[in-house]
């Protein structure tokens, strides 16, 4: 039997609640600049899925990972909320 692969596990700030079900979460990741090394900030939204169990608001830092694809955009689920 095939062996699971271990999912990616992200943490992030929820900006946006669309519905009941679905949640827009913003990461922030820092690198130095290739060529002049001062610090970038990038941001990614990710679109995630909330099972009922988590009573969210924006601006709460979750931890959510990846799952099947659930609709088009949403590939990931909400795994525990961090800080309120």
């Amino acid at each position: 039997m095939a062996e699971t692969k271990k999912r990616k596990t992200i943490t992030g700030i929820v900006t946006k609640l669309s519905s009941a079900n679905t949640a827009k979460v913003e990461v922030e990741s820092k690198y130095p600049h290739p060529r002049f090394t001062k610090i970038v900030k990038h941001h990614t939204s990710y679109v995630v899925h909330v099972s009922d169990q988590f009573n969210l608001n924006v601006g709460d830092v979750v931890a959510f990972s990846e799952c099947r694809p659930v609709s088009k955009l949403k590939k990931w689920e909400i795994v525990g909320v961090l800080n309120k």
